[in-house]
């Protein structure tokens, strides 16, 4: 039988993410603030089945409130780097980008007692910097990408893309990527947003219907990659949080584990990856 490895993933944005939009009005803090009604309600729900999950957290929500986040850290979820603020990495300045990345490192040390060992993008997107300054930080995977669904890769540096001219692949780097996707977070299914640019993203699925598409990319999985096979959820406790979703989260634990899920944190699936590639390696040589 096969190990198919299955990451919940939590961005916790808090008011990180409305802040970075110009969205600062009281309504719109309290749509952040939801989290810290949701993150003990999370905690106890991942407690329940044993799950040990990755939360990727902004500096500015480590600092702002810890007390929404040591119910994670103290019950041994793992803590990742999301930013300091939740501004995108390709709208920053290199120099603007270290920052955040060294002050988001900061405040999780503050919290966890050691620097994070993987990142993801606030939305997801990179700048031509990006993989340089996460290796230069000691970061060892990254969680932005989509050049794959059920497996790592190596990501690239130093593409070359002209509108023009032929792609020019760059090298592999040592940082490791863990792929993500749109169809696997809970942010453009359910969550309603009137943007300041006069944009509207509807959002408010029907909770059920997402459940089938987020158990089916398992099932597919396990027929496509009867051997390993890793996949990521992605979640934002102040979208997941509310109830008819939260139950909904629940039966995809409870379907996942019926499949035979291996829940594992970010880091100990990257663990794995890496030791079945040099068991590889090593029975190759």
């Amino acid at each position: 039988m096969g190990r198919h490895i299955v990451c919940l993933t939590f961005d916790h944005d808090h008011l990180s993410g409305f802040i970075a939009r110009g969205l600062t009005s009281p309504t719109a803090v309290s749509r952040g603030e939801y989290d810290m009604v949701v993150i003990p309600r999370l905690v106890a729900l991942l407690a329940r089945y044993d799950i040990k999950a990755t939360f990727f957290t902004p500096g500015h929500t480590i600092d702002s409130s810890p007390q929404a986040v040591m119910p994670y850290v103290e019950t041994g979820h793992e803590l990742a780097h999301h930013g300091w603020t939740h501004r995108l990495p390709v709208t920053l300045s290199r120099e603007e980008e270290e920052e955040e990345i060294v002050r988001g490192n900061d405040s999780i040390r503050r919290v966890s007692g050691r620097y994070a060992r993987g990142y993801r993008s606030p939305a997801w997107d990179l700048s031509p910097h990006s993989i340089e300054l996460l290796l230069k930080h000691g970061i060892q995977y990254d969680s932005s990408l989509m050049g794959h669904d059920y497996d790592c890769y190596y990501a690239r540096q130093g593409d070359v893309v002209e509108l023009k001219e032929p792609f020019v692949r760059g090298r592999e780097t040592p940082l490791i990527e863990m792929p993500i996707s749109w169809s696997l977070d809970d942010f453009p299914h359910f969550e309603y947003m009137r943007n300041p640019n006069g944009s509207i993203q509807a959002g408010l699925m029907n909770a059920n219907a997402v459940l089938e598409n987020f158990v089916d990319d398992f099932t597919y999985m396990t027929e496509v990659c009867p051997d390993f096979g890793i996949l990521t959820y992605t979640f934002h406790p102040h979208v997941i949080g509310r109830g008819h979703r939260m139950m909904m989260l629940e039966r995809l634990i409870k379907r996942l584990a019926a499949g035979g899920a291996a829940f594992m944190t970010m880091e100990q699936a990257m663990g794995e990856w890496l030791a079945r590639r040099q068991a590889a390696a090593k029975a190759a040589d």
